[in-house]
């Protein structure tokens, strides 16, 4: 068995336990009472949420190329959403995202170059959204996460918004070269090329950003209508079991929490602590006994089944061998 296999194999096997843990562990005398009262039109509604989301994901991905001077169709935009959706679950850290995203950009006709820059806008665009709704949502949910007190974790957001703002203004600035250079002076020359093209690339997307700021607003709104669609399932699914009287607003904040610190967790696509997460923060909101389904559900609808078309789209272009020479690198 080849390794694509191998790894294809234990991502089944690792979101089927964790899947089968969380409900097993969140299931009550209250639950098949509270999933007999289910309205399935809701999941009609939160794949139409996902379908809007990804319809903007498209829109921006075109027009960032139509920025760098490049042209793409909406089909090879299509393509690069889902090609990273599945490689994005398939590898620790969610970094096979960016690997299929340029895959896809190339195959399409996008100089490399340019494909790098776009993925990593993408990326930055996505993450300055979050830490753009942050402090609104510290403000208004108070105790958003157990044993943490809003105030430290209001601390740590703004660290971080002014460490990115911070390290935009070095890198146009070109200071920020010298500290790359000496806090990579005792790596190894291959570690070092590829932090440099790294840099390079990341220096690159920032002048992309400012050059053209109109454009670029228009791509920053899409990205977060991107998300807050994407974040919308979970409301659906509360619609369908009942739950009217919501907080919609911590709801929505919470989502745009839990997905903020999934960008940085190491296990492939999130999963586990995804899960684990959604029931943290979500335990007194949902109705008794139903916690662990609905969470499973959001990630099937968010995650999965994105996941198994993106599998057709990259075996399709690319074809089983190129992809296990990718996971082999």
């Amino acid at each position: 068995m080849n390794k694509f296999y191998k790894r294809f194999v234990f991502l089944i096997a690792l979101v089927l336990v964790i899947s089968g843990v969380v409900i097993y562990s969140t299931v009550d005398i209250h639950t098949l009472r509270n999933l007999g009262a289910f309205q399935w039109w809701s999941i009609a509604l939160a794949i139409f949420a996902v379908a809007l989301g990804l319809f903007f994901d498209g829109s921006r991905l075109m027009h960032l190329v139509k920025i760098s001077n490049e042209h793409i169709t909406l089909y090879q935009a299509v393509q690069v959403i889902f090609g990273n959706y599945f490689l994005a679950l398939l590898t620790p850290g969610a970094t096979g995202g960016a690997v299929a995203q340029l895959m896809f950009l190339r195959h399409a006709g996008v100089p490399t170059g340019k494909a790098a820059v776009l993925v990593i806008v993408r990326t930055l665009l996505s993450i300055f959204f979050l830490a753009c709704c942050m402090p609104l949502i510290l403000l208004h949910d108070h105790g958003i996460v157990p044993g943490i007190s809003n105030t430290t974790l209001m601390v740590i957001t703004l660290a971080a918004f002014f460490g990115i703002l911070f390290i935009v203004w070095g890198a146009r600035k070109g200071f920020l070269d010298v500290i790359v250079v000496w806090l990579t002076r005792k790596f190894s020359v291959g570690k070092r090329r590829k932090i440099f093209a790294f840099y390079r690339d990341t220096k690159s997307a920032i002048s992309l950003l400012l050059k053209s700021p109109r454009a670029m607003l228009l791509v920053f709104v899409e990205s977060g209508l991107n998300l807050l669609c994407i974040y919308a399932i979970v409301p659906c699914l509360l619609l369908g079991l009942g739950v009217y009287d919501a907080d919609w607003t911590s709801v929505m904040g919470r989502m745009i929490f839990l997905n903020m610190l999934l960008y940085f967790m190491p296990t492939p696509g999130g999963s586990g602590v995804a899960e684990g997460g959604f029931v943290l923060l979500f335990s007194n909101t949902v109705p008794a006994g139903t916690v662990g389904i609905v969470a499973v559900c959001w990630r099937l609808i968010a995650e999965y089944i994105p996941f198994l078309i993106g599998l057709y789209y990259t075996l399709t272009v690319f074809g089983r061998d190129f992809l296990n020479r990718q996971l082999t690198e």
